[in-house]
C-alpha cells in the first residue's frame, strides 16, 4: 500500500514515498500526470500544492501537471489535453490525424472528443462532444487514447475541406490502416452529418453510404439473379487460415470483394497475389471482383460469376467421377 504524503512531508498509513510511482506514470505519459493519478500515488492535495510551489510539478491544465519541467513534447501536450478532459476522452480530429501520421498540423490547440456529459471548454483544447461515439471507434496510439483511423477520417470531414480529407485517406491507405468496412460503418452511424457526406463523396462510390450488411445483401441478391446457390458468408477456412468474403465449399470457389482503398497499394497487391497462390495450391479458385462492380455492374458480373461457378462445378464433378465417387 502506498502511503499518503502530507504537506509536512510525512506519510499516512505506510511510510512509502510516492516519487517512484509518479515517475513511472509520467514516463508512460510523456512527462505529464493528472491530479487523480497523483492522489492514487499517495499525494494529498496539499502536498500537490507544495510540489507546485517548489517547482517539482508544473500546472498545464486544471488537474494536469508536468513532472519536473514544462518543456513538453507534442505527445506530452496531447496527453495533457486528454487527461484534462477526464475519463473516456480521446484525442481526435486534426490531432488524431497527426498522431496517426495521416496529416500533420501546426495548430497549438489540441482536438479532444468527450462524452456528451464531458467538459465543454478547456483553454488550449478544442473539445468535441458528438451525439454518439461507438466503443469500436476507440483506439490507442503509443498509449494515448485516440479515435480509430476510420473515425478520425470521418471527423476530419467536419473540420477540413474535401481535398485535405482526401489526402488523409490516401495516407491511411498507404500506411495500410484504412479499413473500408470500419469506415463504411462509421459513415452509416452519422448519416446526415457533414463529415459523413464529405468522406462518402471522397470515396466516390455509391456503396460508401451502405453498411457492410447491405453490401453483402447486394451480392447475395446478385447470386440469386445468376441462379446460383447461396454462398457461405465470411466462413473460416482453418486449413488456409483465412476468412473469404463468400465461398462455395463443394466447388472450392471463393469470392473476394476488393476495394482500391484496401487493395490498391503495392504491398497489398503483393499480399493478394501470395494469398491467391496459396489457395490455388490447396485446390481453391479465387474470383475477385469489386464492390463497384457489385453495385453498378451487377448484371454483367452475374453472368461472369455464373460461368465461373458452372466451370468449377463441372470440374469438381468430373474429378469425382474419375475417382469413382459417382
Amino acid at each position: 500500500m502506498v502511503g499518503r504524503e502530507t504537506s509536512a512531508g510525512s506519510t499516512e498509513n505506510v511510510p512509502v514515498r510516492p516519487d517512484r510511482e509518479i515517475a513511472r506514470v509520467a514516463l508512460l505519459q510523456d512527462g505529464v500526470i493528472s491530479l487523480a493519478q497523483l492522489e492514487r500515488a499517495g499525494l494529498s492535495r496539499s502536498a500537490v500544492r507544495d510540489r507546485v510551489a517548489a517547482g517539482r510539478l508544473h500546472r498545464i491544465h486544471r488537474g494536469v501537471y508536468a513532472v519536473g519541467h514544462r518543456r513538453l513534447t507534442l505527445r506530452g501536450h496531447w496527453w495533457a489535453a486528454v487527461l484534462a478532459c477526464g475519463d473516456g476522452a480521446l484525442l481526435s480530429h486534426r490531432s488524431a490525424a497527426h498522431a496517426l501520421d495521416l496529416r500533420a498540423t501546426t495548430r497549438s490547440a489540441v482536438d479532444v472528443t468527450v462524452a456528451r456529459s464531458g467538459p465543454r471548454t478547456r483553454r488550449g483544447i478544442d473539445v468535441h462532444r458528438p451525439r454518439r461515439i461507438h466503443p469500436d471507434e476507440f483506439a490507442t496510439v503509443r498509449g494515448i487514447p485516440c479515435t480509430t483511423a476510420a473515425r478520425t477520417l470521418l471527423d476530419l470531414g467536419d473540420v477540413l475541406g474535401p481535398e485535405a480529407v482526401a489526402k488523409a485517406v490516401t495516407e491511411a491507405e498507404i500506411l495500410r490502416i484504412f479499413d473500408l468496412v470500419a469506415t463504411l460503418t462509421s459513415i452509416g452511424r452519422v448519416r446526415g452529418k457533414r463529415g459523413a457526406a464529405v468522406l462518402a463523396g471522397i470515396l466516390d462510390r455509391p456503396e460508401a453510404a451502405m453498411t457492410r450488411n447491405e453490401l453483402e445483401a447486394r451480392f447475395l441478391k446478385l447470386c440469386r439473379r445468376a441462379g446460383l446457390p447461396e454462398p457461405e458468408v465470411n466462413a473460416w477456412l482453418p486449413e488456409l487460415g483465412i476468412r473469404p468474403d463468400f465461398l462455395w465449399r463443394r466447388e472450392r470457389l471463393m469470392v473476394e470483394t476488393d476495394g482500391f482503398e484496401t487493395h490498391g497499394t503495392r504491398a497489398a497487391f503483393e499480399a493478394d497475389r501470395w494469398r491467391d497462390q496459396r489457395t490455388a495450391a490447396a485446390g481453391w479458385r479465387t474470383f475477385r471482383c469489386t464492390w463497384r462492380q457489385v453495385v453498378r455492374d451487377s448484371g454483367e458480373l452475374a453472368k461472369v460469376l455464373r460461368a465461373v461457378y458452372q466451370k468449377e462445378a463441372f470440374s469438381m464433378a468430373s474429378s469425382s467421377s474419375s475417382m469413382g465417387f459417382e
